[in-house]
């Protein structure tokens, strides 16, 4: 499992997993799907339905023929980096610098697209989005972006959470932690991790609302003072109670 950090313009950095490449070739493959019935249907409507005259064959030369041409350009632009298939896989594309993405990157991405994707068959891709550091292909290179899960595979993530050091005489103070689940308490523990590598006013900022977020789910009637001890007293009573 391959991450990055993106640092966003709020100064905020936020940890991605980069999309594997079987994900990125299976969303490849549904937004073929969609092309194929989307030109499928067009073609229908005015070869099926409209008598073609001259001026309809205008039509389908303007309308019709493009749409399987700038399908994942049109997509991925208009939808914030998501074409149909990758919002079925819940990947999407991301710029490195943690700034939103132009129509020219959505441009350039879809450009190199006929080399790395079509002339090689996907192979020049497939290579490059496995090598590199950020899981670029040409496209990526070029326009600064990449391709990242929104939703993180949780590989062993229970082992994780149980590296923090706890004690067998432990007491837990918060109970109804075992109503909480085990992506609470991973995002608890990165929300730490980050503020303790980048120290700002941003991550300290999400530290509160997070914490303020814990007490209200556990109806507690006084908000705690120490934000980051609350927190981690949140994670060992978790562990101890639910292992």
């Amino acid at each position: 499992m391959r991450t990055i950090e993106i640092r966003t313009t709020q100064n905020v950095t936020i940890t991605y997993e980069l999309a594997n490449v079987r994900d990125r070739i299976l969303a490849f493959i549904i937004d073929l799907v969609a092309m194929g019935i989307g030109f499928g249907i067009l073609c229908w409507i005015f070869f099926g339905i409209i008598s073609l005259s001259g001026d309809l064959i205008v039509v389908w030369w303007l309308l019709v023929l493009p749409f399987p041409i700038f399908y994942s350009l049109a997509f991925e632009s208009w939808n914030n980096g998501q074409s149909l298939g990758k919002m079925a896989l819940r990947i999407k594309v991301v710029k490195l610098d943690g700034k939103q993405l132009t129509f020219f990157d959505y441009l350039l991405r879809w450009c190199f697209r006929l080399i790395d994707i079509y002339l090689c068959l996907g192979s020049l891709a497939a290579i490059l989005a496995s090598s590199t550091d950020h899981g670029q292909r040409l496209g990526g290179l070029v326009s600064n972006s990449t391709v990242v899960r929104l939703k993180p595979t949780l590989f062993v993530s229970l082992q994780d959470i149980l590296k923090i050091k706890t004690v067998e005489s432990y007491e837990p103070q918060y109970h109804a932690i075992r109503n909480f689940r085990e992506q609470d308490m991973l995002l608890i523990k990165q929300a730490l991790e980050r503020y303790q590598k980048y120290r700002n006013k941003s991550h300290r900022q999400a530290l509160i609302n997070l914490s303020d977020r814990v007490s209200e789910r556990l109806a507690l009637t006084e908000k705690p003072k120490d934000r980051i001890d609350f927190l981690k007293t949140v994670i060992k009573d978790y562990i101890v109670l639910t292992r």
